[in-house]
C-alpha cells in the first residue's frame, strides 16, 4: 500500500459463519485487538463496526458484506464480514470471488450447523485455504476433541488443530498453542499431511519423522491448495485465541498472484455520500462499508483488483453478463479513487491484491468485470439461484408512486443484481427472493432509505421451462413493394445438460449478416429466453442460428430484433417442454418424540426423507421438499415439537411440477 511502507503484501480474508456463530464479534475483536477501534462493539446493542445499517443495527444481523482493514506485521488484511443468514446467501457468494482464504466460524456449543456445511462444500469446491476458528470456547457445553470429530466426518477430513484449550466451557478458559517443536503434535500433523502429501506419506512410513520446519512448510503449501485446514480455538468475547488466528492468517494464506493486465471484480455497489462509503474506524483506520446505500448521490463500487492497477482518471470498461445470459458492456472515468487501508484509505493508485471505492462509473452493478471479455463467467453459480418470488405494490396509489417504487427496487437490484426487479402490468414490480427474512428487510430497506411504504404479495415458487426435445423454426419479414425478405431467421432449439443454462451458437457463416444483426439476434434470444413466452424462464438449452439473410441497407436491428421472439417461440412449440419447480434441502433436528407426527406433516408437504439419524439433542431428519411447502411448514413446525425443533432450509436443484399442481396451491 502506498499509505504504508511497512505493508509488503494484503490479503482479502472472508469471514463466514452459520448464522449466530459469532462471526461478526470475531469480527470486532479482531480490529480492536489490532487498534484500528477503540471500543468492542456489541451484536445486542447494535453498535458494531461491520453492521452499519439502521437495520442490521435494529435485527442483530449482518445484510450486507462490509469491508475493515487491519495490518499484521507487514501485511494488510482487507476482513470480508458477510451474512450468517441463508436468505442472503447472494451476498456470501460475491465475497467468494474476491476472497485469497477464508476464516470459517464454528460456535463450540453449537458445533457444526447446517449453513456450515453449505459455506465449508463451496470453500472446499472452490479450493480456498480455509482456517477454522472454533468460537465460544467459555462458554457451558462447548466442546474440542468431540467438535473436532464432528468436523471430520461432517466437514473436512483433514484438519491441523494448532491450538489446545484449558477449562473448557468455563468463563477462565484460555488456549495454548501446539508446538511443531514438540515431536507427539509434529507426527500427529504429520500424518494429516500424509493424507494429502505423497513426499510427507514417504516421510511417515520410511522415517525419519520430519522436522518441525518441514512439516510448517508443508502445512502452509496444503493450506494454500485447500486440502488441509488448520483449527484455532478461542473466543470473541475474552479474546483468547484471536492473535493466534492473525497470525495464522498471514502466515498460511498466500497472495492472489497479480499480472500486468489490470483485472478485477465489483463485488459491492452503494448509492448516495460523498464517495467515501461507510465509514472508518477509531483509532486512524478499518475503513468499513459495502453496505447499502442512502438516496442521493451517484454509485461507489467496491472494486478488488487482481492484476495490473488502475488509477484516478483512468477510463476503464467493465463487462456484464446479463440475467438472460447475454455479455454487454459499458465504459466510464473513474473520478474518484480510494483504496482501502488500515491506516485510512488513500486515493490511489489501486494495486494488485487491493480494494478501493471507486465512482464516475454510473452504470456499475454488482458482478461487473474489469478486463477481457473470456473472463466473466458463463454464468453458473456457487449457490443456487432464488427459488421465490414476489409482486410489489406500492401503498400510495397513482402511477408516480408505482414509478417510484420501481426505481427504488432498480436502485436495490443493483447492489444484489439476483432479485431481478422487473416492471409488471398494473405497476407491480416483481422480485426474486431466498426467504421471508430478505422480503423483509426489502420492506424496511423502503421505508428507511427510500421513504417508500409498499405492499407485498404472497410468495410464491419460481417455475422454470426446460425443453424436451428439439425444434426448429424459419421465418422472413417481407415488404410490400421490395424483392425478397428484409430480415430471415433460422433457430433451432435443442436440451442441454442440467445446469449449462441458456448457450448460443451458429451454423450460418460468420459474418453472412453485419455484426450489428447477428448481436440483434443473440441478446433477444437471450432476453426472450430470461422473460419466456409463457412467462417462464426458460433454461438449459442450446440455441442455434440455422438460418439467416438481409437486404442492405434497407435491413435494420429492429427487424430482427421484432422477428427473432417470433421464431423462437415457434421454434420452443414444436420441442417442447417440461415445468419445473423448486426445491429446498432441508434439516431438522427434533425431539425424539415428536417424530412421528414431524414426519406425517413431511410427507403431506410432498417431502422426501433422505436421512434420520440421531442428532445431538434428539432425532435429525434430512431431506427435499417442494419450495412452496417450506413456509407453511415452518408455521407449524413449533407446534408440532412443542417449541424445540430447529428448522434450516436452502434452495436446491429443482424438479418436474408435481401433475395436478395449481395456481392456488403453488401460492401457498
Amino acid at each position: 500500500m502506498p499509505s504504508s511502507p511497512r505493508v509488503s503484501r494484503t490479503l482479502n480474508i472472508g469471514v463466514l459463519a452459520h448464522v449466530d456463530a459469532g462471526k461478526t464479534s470475531l469480527t470486532e475483536r479482531l480490529l480492536y485487538d489490532a487498534g484500528v477501534i477503540d471500543r468492542l462493539g456489541s451484536v445486542d446493542t447494535g453498535d458494531t463496526q461491520t453492521d452499519t445499517g439502521e437495520i442490521e443495527r435494529q435485527r442483530g444481523i449482518t445484510v450486507r458484506t462490509a469491508v475493515a482493514s487491519l495490518t499484521a506485521g507487514g501485511t494488510q488484511i482487507n476482513l470480508i464480514d458477510t451474512p450468517g443468514h441463508s436468505d442472503f446467501i447472494a451476498e456470501v457468494e460475491r465475497a467468494l470471488g474476491v476472497l485469497d482464504g477464508a476464516v470459517l466460524v464454528l460456535s463450540a456449543v453449537e458445533g457444526v450447523q447446517a449453513q456450515t456445511r453449505v459455506l465449508m462444500k463451496t470453500l472446499r469446491r472452490l479450493r480456498l485455504p480455509v482456517l477454522l476458528f472454533i468460537n465460544k470456547i467459555d462458554r457451558a457445553g462447548a466442546r474440542d476433541a468431540g467438535l473436532l470429530a464432528d468436523i471430520r466426518r461432517a466437514l473436512a477430513p483433514h484438519l491441523v488443530p494448532l491450538m489446545a484449550v484449558r477449562d473448557l466451557g468455563t468463563r477462565n478458559a484460555r488456549v495454548r498453542p501446539r508446538s511443531l517443536d514438540d515431536p507427539g503434535v509434529r507426527a500427529e500433523a504429520a500424518e494429516v499431511l500424509a493424507e494429502t502429501d505423497d513426499a510427507m506419506l514417504a516421510r511417515v512410513v520410511d522415517g525419519p519423522l520430519p522436522s518441525a520446519e518441514e512439516v510448517a512448510a508443508a502445512l502452509a503449501a496444503r493450506t494454500a491448495e485447500g486440502l488441509v485446514h488448520p483449527v484455532f480455538f478461542g473466543s470473541a468475547l475474552s479474546g483468547q485465541g484471536v492473535g493466534a488466528l492473525v497470525e495464522g492468517v498471514a502466515r498460511l494464506v498466500p497472495p492472489a498472484p497479480g499480472g500486468a493486465e489490470p483485472r478485477g471484480t465489483v463485488f459491492a455497489v452503494e448509492r448516495g455520500g460523498s464517495g467515501g462509503g461507510g465509514r472508518s474506524g477509531g483509532g486512524g483506520g478499518g475503513g468499513t462499508g459495502a453496505k447499502g446505500g442512502a438516496r442521493g448521490g451517484g454509485r461507489t463500487a467496491y472494486l478488488r483488483l487482481f492484476s495490473g492497477e488502475v488509477t484516478l482518471r483512468q477510463r476503464v470498461t467493465l463487462h456484464r453478463r446479463e440475467p438472460g445470459g447475454a455479455l454487454t458492456e459499458h465504459t466510464g472515468q473513474i473520478t474518484a479513487l480510494e483504496v482501502i487501508g488500515a491506516a485510512g484509505a488513500v486515493r490511489g493508485p489501486l494495486t494488485a491484491g487491493n480494494i478501493a471505492r471507486i465512482k464516475g462509473l454510473p452504470g456499475v452493478r454488482v458482478g461487473d468485470r474489469l478486463g477481457p471479455v473470456h473472463d466473466v463467467p458463463a454464468g453458473r453459480r456457487h449457490f443456487a439461484a432464488p427459488s421465490l418470488q414476489t409482486l410489489v405494490h406500492a401503498r400510495e396509489p397513482g402511477a408516480a408512486a408505482a414509478s417510484r417504487l420501481h426505481t427504488a427496487l432498480l436502485d436495490l437490484a443493483d447492489q444484489d443484481p439476483l432479485i431481478h426487479a422487473r416492471a409488471m402490468p398494473g405497476g407491480a414490480t416483481s422480485v426474486l427472493l431466498y426467504g421471508e427474512v430478505q422480503k423483509e428487510i426489502i420492506a424496511a430497506t423502503l421505508v428507511q432509505d427510500y421513504g417508500i411504504e409498499a405492499d407485498f404479495e404472497p410468495s410464491r415458487p419460481v417455475l422454470v421451462e426446460r425443453p424436451s426435445g428439439v425444434g426448429e423454426a424459419v421465418r422472413e419479414i417481407a415488404r410490400v413493394g421490395h424483392t425478397g425478405p428484409w430480415a430471415t431467421v433460422g433457430l433451432r432449439v435443442e436440451p442441454t445438460e442440467r445446469g449449462a443454462g441458456v448457450v448460443f451458437g451458429y451454423e450460418t457463416e460468420l459474418g453472412a449478416l453485419p455484426r450489428a444483426f447477428h448481436n440483434a439476434i443473440e441478446e433477444t434470444v437471450y432476453e426472450t429466453l430470461f422473460h419466456g413466452p409463457r412467462g417462464r424462464s426458460v433454461t438449459d438449452c442450446r440455441v442455434v442460428l440455422v438460418r439467416s439473410g438481409f437486404i442492405g441497407p434497407l435491413s435494420t436491428a429492429a427487424d430482427f430484433r421484432d422477428l427473432t421472439p417470433v421464431v423462437l417461440g415457434e421454434a420452443l412449440e414444436r420441442a417442447g417442454w417440461r415445468i419445473y419447480e423448486p426445491y429446498h434441502a432441508f434439516e431438522l433436528e427434533l425431539p425424539a418424540e415428536t417424530l412421528a407426527a414431524v414426519t406425517a406433516h413431511l410427507a403431506a408437504a410432498e417431502a422426501d426423507i433422505g436421512e434420520s439419524a440421531d442428532g445431538a439433542t434428539g432425532r435429525l431428519l434430512r431431506g427435499e421438499l417442494p419450495a412452496r411447502r417450506v413456509h407453511g411448514f415452518e408455521r407449524v413446525l413449533p407446534r408440532l415439537t412443542h417449541g424445540e425443533g430447529v428448522w434450516w432450509s436452502r434452495p436446491c436443484a429443482d424438479r418436474p411440477l408435481r401433475a395436478g399442481a395449481t395456481a392456488p396451491d403453488l401460492g401457498s
